[in-house]
């Protein structure tokens, strides 16, 4: 059980993190055309069709994986796992940098699209916002299915609720008795995802092999069975969740690896200071300031800058600190 316990709690997060993001993006459509008296029909028909062909491309994908004979299923695998990492990828890092502006961008491209043509022009553009977001998801999911040992339903069903419990959200949000900080979600949620895009890479290396197309690095170098194999709870998160085997091979670790690490640390990284106004402001009257406080004396840079800064911190120019 809890093979399928880890299946079923990482599809739900996958579900769970994608299907927020596209929820906050109609909330955030909806909400303007609701302030500015225009009707959501269109923009619900431009999300309904995203939606439906986002579940048709997905299953359209499956159907065409299980007829093909073995060894190009399992390069069609290789190919949907490395598509899935790319996607999950690019998009932790964007939102991770533009989530201040997702807002401010999705009303400019909702006034414009009412702007050029009304509701036709509304359609478009919230079909083509929840498509990109949908059909990255459903690449995503199918991927975390074809590497779910045989538990492939259980994978579906936690996608499935994940993307529910995040409708349910987004209506909470939207109505405003939610109240979630959703830069912590999308910090916590990005982190689980690009530790579970590690382990589509390992799974892609893996069918890779079977497909004869990687054959170096195959030496087994850990032993994961002690773990995976029990009835635990590291066991499902290594092995469900995570997409980690009992027998992980050397090309496998290092692709791991080789992930994993840069991508959480851009991830990860703080974002550089940006000097507001004000601060500019302080930093160039700064000079001025001291010189102010000693008239007719000129200002000698870096003695006196750095007698005033001991000053301000409560220190003598000398640097020993003020005794009560």
């Amino acid at each position: 059980m809890q093979g399928v316990f880890g299946v079923f709690l990482g599809t739900f997060l996958i579900g769970l993190r994608e299907g927020l993001e596209a929820t906050l993006i109609v909330s955030i459509v909806a909400a303007f055309l609701k302030r500015n008296a225009q009707s959501t029909r269109p923009m619900l028909a431009g999300v309904a069709l995203a939606v439906l062909i986002s579940v048709a491309a997905g299953i359209g994908l499956d159907l065409f994986s299980a007829t093909l004979p073995q060894a190009q299923q399992e390069m069609m695998e290789t190919v949907i796992n490395a598509i899935a990492v790319v996607f999950v990828t690019s998009m932790i890092i964007w939102m991770n940098r533009n989530a201040m502006r997702l807002k401010g961008e999705l009303e400019r491209e909702t006034q414009q699209a009412l702007n050029r043509g009304g509701a036709l022009a509304l359609v478009v553009m919230a079909f083509l916002a929840v498509l990109k977001e949908g059909f990255e998801t459903a690449v995503f999911l199918l991927a975390a299915a074809q590497t779910s040992h045989g538990n492939r339903w259980f994978a579906v069903l936690g996608g499935a609720l994940g993307i529910g419990a995040a409708i349910l959200l987004g209506i909470g949000l939207y109505f405003g008795g939610l109240k979630l900080n959703l830069g912590r979600f999308f910090r916590v949620t990005g982190v689980f995802l690009v530790l579970i895009a590690a382990g589509l890479v390992l799974g892609a290396l893996r069918t890779a092999h079977e497909a004869g197309w990687v054959t170096i690095g195959q030496q087994q170098v850990l032993d994961f069975s002690a773990w995976i194999l029990s009835q635990s709870v590291l066991g499902a998160l290594l092995a469900g969740v995570f997409g980690i085997p009992t027998d992980p091979r050397l090309i496998e670790v290092l692709g791991w690896l080789l992930y994993a690490v840069p991508v959480l640390v851009v991830f990860l990284w703080p974002a550089p200071f940006a000097a507001t106004p004000r601060t500019r402001c302080r930093h160039r009257t700064g000079h001025a300031d001291s010189d102010r406080h000693r008239p007719g004396r000129p200002h000698r840079a870096g003695v006196d800058d750095d007698r005033t800064a001991r000053t301000r911190a409560g220190g003598r120019p000398g640097g020993h600190l003020d005794r009560p």
